[in-house]
């Protein structure tokens, strides 16, 4: 009596691509790399934009999913802002008092006039995406606001012989609130901002008109996972 073994193997087509699991938990976008093109609104009569004024952003959104497709999300992060802005607003003090003076420039002849701004962010949105597990192309639009707090301010005015620069000043609104929106495709995306409450107090004045300022940031926001 003879015995035989025999074994079977299946075939895979050479050209068959190896199908792989898809995770149906994923989150989408959250780190952010963004920069802005930044302008002043409500500003004093005589007080006018001038120069680049410009912005970069970073931090980490944490992506919540809210329905059973993942398209509906709520994101809630932490970031890092710096924004300068070159302009015609003299920040100044009086020697006596180390009261903040604020004026214009107008006929002033000057080199450099411009003050920055160092901020922690917190951007809370509401995000709607066409995104699904195999692919990281899609369609987005997210909106929300962003609350910050204003931890760093430089103001640096220069002119032959002159210099004068300022760091402390009391008038500022160090609490920050904006709106957002955001939306495209894939890695190109339009970021909008805009400042609710202005940059500086109700104590900011410029003979009787209030220095305010708003700010409204446009630009491209960079989203990796």
């Amino acid at each position: 009596m003879y015995a035989s073994l025999g074994y079977g193997q299946d075939s895979i087509p050479v050209n068959q691509e190896v199908s792989k699991e898809l995770d149906y938990r994923y989150r989408e976008d959250q780190f952010y790399v963004g920069f802005t093109f930044n302008l002043l609104w409500n500003t004093p009569q005589e007080v006018n934009q001038s120069g680049f004024s410009g912005g970069f952003h970073l931090g980490y959104t944490r992506d919540m999913p809210i329905n059973k497709r993942r398209n509906l999300a709520v994101g809630l992060g932490l970031g890092y802002s710096i924004n300068t802005y070159g302009q015609d607003l003299f920040i100044g003090e009086e020697e006596t008092t180390e009261q903040s003076i604020f004026d214009d420039l107008n006929g002033v002849v000057f080199d450099k006039n411009r003050f920055t701004t160092h901020l922690v962010e917190s951007p809370l949105e509401f995000r709607w995406r066409t995104s699904v597990p195999d692919t990281h192309k899609f369609w987005r639009i997210y909106t929300g606001l962003r609350v910050g707090y204003l931890y760093y301010f430089n103001s640096n005015f220069e002119q032959p012989g002159n210099r004068v620069r300022q760091t402390e000043i009391d008038e500022l609104n160090r609490w920050r609130v904006g709106a957002t929106f955001t939306f495209g495709w894939n890695t190109f995306n339009f970021h909008f901002y805009y400042s609710l409450n202005p940059l500086f107090n109700s104590d900011a004045l410029i003979d009787d008109e209030t220095v305010g300022l708003n700010v409204a940031k446009i630009g491209l926001m960079f989203y990796i996972l």
